[in-house]
């Protein structure tokens, strides 16, 4: 018996567009079996209806169409924004994020109607296709994996429209065209890649940025917000409490209007290769800067600075795929435990592409004014105890420096 006739029902993630539609006919003629779609609203401001009259038509009896964006910012979003996650300092994951939740419904969604695989429409150069499978792994480690870009032959846009038009999948007229670049989307960020982007010499043209207007054309006066933090999480915005999607979303709205969140960059791919993408993460931008605003008066020093040292590590962890790994896990203990007196709000100013903190306050705050101040202290800091401080300090630098090893001559 083949590989193809070992599977009876797959659980596709189906998006509705080209590629999944091409994947989902494929699937019913290659390995003729039952295909189950799965498409979830992670807040890619697409309507998902268009998604479940494609699978209809191509007689799906199963079809499960989800709402997932309160998850995804609660359970995914904002765990990972508690480490202040930046992958290779810069990229503010909100590709590698999703992937995970992803995985995790199409395993819950298989189990559910006893499908025995799963399968994706992430191609074999990029990293979502290891996001995908080791979510899918560590959730069923018997789970049959079918990537249909690593297996067929259709390996040009060209093909697929060959494909679909002898299938009689629907093609809008636009995709008819070569695209002029990939579009990935959902509440945390966008990213576009490949084709007129490829170059990283050329800077991307206006046309690219789907979340944000250009810092230039945002508005001359600064807009300020107050956003207030519960054990690390934000919960509210000018003192109006919000579900996490909602107030993702607004913050969304507030980065858009003021230019901020756009991000061109060459980083590395897990799989070996650079690859160039432009990114916007309008409310994630504000969200970090908040977050380290509110951190800044209520994180002890050592605490911070190991959260900091740690972070990098953190920030490989989620982009290479290993979310449900025991080291993702043990490092998120770490980081929640840190954030039990993250609690305050700060006051940020949006301007142009900027985000700059200008006021936090904190009940757990470690700012002591009468500690730093500059003014009479009345005996809360003894300055003569530096002295020793820094003796002590020096002291290994003195030995050395006696024996000729000046200046951290070794």
């Amino acid at each position: 018996m083949s590989a193809h006739q070992d599977v009876k029902k797959v659980v596709l993630a189906y998006s509705g567009g080209l590629d999944t539609s091409v994947i989902l006919r494929w699937l019913q003629k290659t390995y003729t079996c039952e295909v189950v779609t799965f498409t979830a609203d992670l807040g890619q401001g697409e309507e998902l209806e268009p998604a479940r009259k494609k699978a209809e038509m191509f007689g799906v009896k199963e079809i499960f169409v989800e709402d997932l964006r309160e998850t995804f910012v609660k359970d995914f979003v904002f765990p990972m924004f508690r480490a202040n996650t930046l992958y290779e300092g810069q990229y503010l994951l909100g590709t590698s994020i999703a992937r995970p939740l992803i995985a995790q419904r199409q395993i819950e969604i298989a189990e559910a109607v006893g499908a025995d695989a799963v399968a994706h429409g992430a191609t074999g150069k990029g990293n979502d296709q290891v996001r995908f499978e080791l979510g899918y792994y560590s959730l069923k480690p018997d789970v049959k994996v079918i990537a249909p870009w690593r297996e067929w032959d259709l390996t040009s846009r060209t093909k697929l429209l060959a494909f679909a038009e002898e299938n009689q999948i629907p093609v809008t007229k636009d995709k008819r065209g070569e695209a002029p670049f990939s579009v990935d989307a959902n509440l945390l960020h966008s990213s576009s890649e490949g084709k007129l982007l490829e170059d990283p010499s050329i800077g991307a043209e206006e046309i690219v940025f789907q979340r944000t207007i250009s810092p230039e054309a945002a508005p001359d006066v600064a807009t300020e917000i107050t956003i207030d933090f519960v054990s690390g999480d934000p919960v509210a915005i000018n003192g109006v409490e919000m579900t996490p999607a909602t107030l993702l979303t607004r913050l969304n709205e507030l980065g858009r209007d003021n230019g901020i969140g756009r991000l061109d960059i060459v980083e590395n791919r897990f799989v070996g290769m650079k690859s160039r993408g432009i990114y916007e993460t309008p409310g994630g931008t504000i969200l970090l800067a908040a977050h380290r605003s509110i951190e800044s008066i209520t994180l002890d020093r050592e605490a911070a600075h190991l959260k900091d040292s740690i972070m990098p590590r953190y920030a490989e962890i989620i982009y290479n795929g290993f979310w449900f790994s025991p080291e993702r896990r043990m490092l998120q203990a770490l980081i929640d435990t840190s954030q039990h007196s993250v609690t305050g709000r700060v006051r940020m100013r949006l301007y142009k592409g900027n985000v700059t903190c200008v006021g936090r306050e904190s009940p757990h705050s470690l700012y002591d004014t009468r500690v730093v101040t500059f003014e009479d202290d009345e005996g809360a800091y003894n300055q003569q105890d530096a002295q020793g401080f820094i003796k002590l300090n020096a002291l290994r630098l003195r030995l050395g420096g006696q024996i000729g090893r000046r200046g951290g001559t070794l």
